[in-house]
């Protein structure tokens, strides 16, 4: 599933090739699962509104759409935001109407620039939305302070990695880089979160800033399905220093890297480097 750093360097991406582009027309799939807001309803949200913008809330990504006459935006009026959600495998691309169309195709917008941009997920755990403001369930990780950070994890008789992944308390944490930003603070991942001392958690707080930033730098991890925009894949699994690492010794000090289950979720760690 793409993580915060993914949709952010897929909503950056989508920000400098379509705001300021108009929606002419709404294609949607007979698939009803993408669909969190009915086909018509979206529709008629996107149709005819002027792309103002294209930001990360979370995982999600989110058009700021806004009335427009004759191709240009009309000041006043109902704004409305589409939002979505990749889900495991959803990608959005901007293509020109004679590409080959893909197989899992499910929305296909089209843009008086002449472009389309297109929803494909073939797994279709994506989502499709309108609605009028959207927020995000937690804290930002990228803006919260460390003052902030501290009281969430305050009681919490769950394992450390299990808060990161709560998205009411972090919203965009996901499975790679809750476990490379513990390995950089030196927590085990099954650490109890009321456990953790104010220096460890001020080491959590700046490792996970830290491994945020340089992923989006680094366009993403490419993993699996994940690509931007452009259709190019992120180079930050390069980078990677014990997620996907099982077996493999430490960048640090060569120990072996374990790999766990906790929550139904693989945690990896060093065991010598991590306490």
């Amino acid at each position: 599933m793409p993580e915060l750093p993914e949709v952010e360097t897929i909503a950056r991406g989508l920000d400098q090739r379509i705001a300021g582009d108009v929606i002419e027309s709404v294609w949607l799939g007979s698939k009803p699962e993408p669909l969190k807001s009915s086909a018509g309803e979206i529709a008629k949200t996107l149709e005819s509104k002027q792309i103002s913008s294209v930001r990360r809330v979370g995982k999600h990504i989110v058009f700021d759409l806004t009335p427009s006459e004759n191709g240009k935006s009309v000041p006043l009026g109902n704004q409305a935001q589409w939002i979505v959600h990749l889900g495991m495998t959803g990608s959005l691309r901007v293509s020109p109407p004679e590409a080959e169309l893909e197989k899992h195709t499910h929305a296909i917008v089209r843009l008086a620039s002449g472009r389309e941009l297109r929803f494909v997920d073939p797994r279709r755990f994506g989502r499709l939305s309108v609605i009028e403001k959207f927020q995000a369930p937690g804290a930002e990780p990228l803006q919260i302070s460390f003052e902030d950070f501290i009281p969430l994890f305050r009681g919490r008789k769950t394992p450390i990695k299990s808060a990161l992944l709560n998205q009411k308390l972090l919203s965009g944490v996901g499975n790679i880089y809750a476990d490379e930003a513990l390995f950089r603070a030196r927590i085990r991942p099954r650490r109890r979160a009321a456990s953790l001392t104010r220096d460890e958690l001020r080491r959590l707080h700046a490792a996970l800033k830290k491994v945020l930033k340089a992923a989006i730098r680094a366009g993403g991890s490419s993993i699996s399905d994940y690509v931007d925009a452009n259709g190019d894949e992120g180079f930050f699994q390069l980078k990677h220093r014990v997620y996907g690492r099982e077996g493999k010794p430490c960048l640090v000090c060569k120990t072996p890297i374990k790999r766990i289950v906790i929550a139904g979720r693989s945690s990896h760690y060093c065991p010598h480097c991590q306490k």
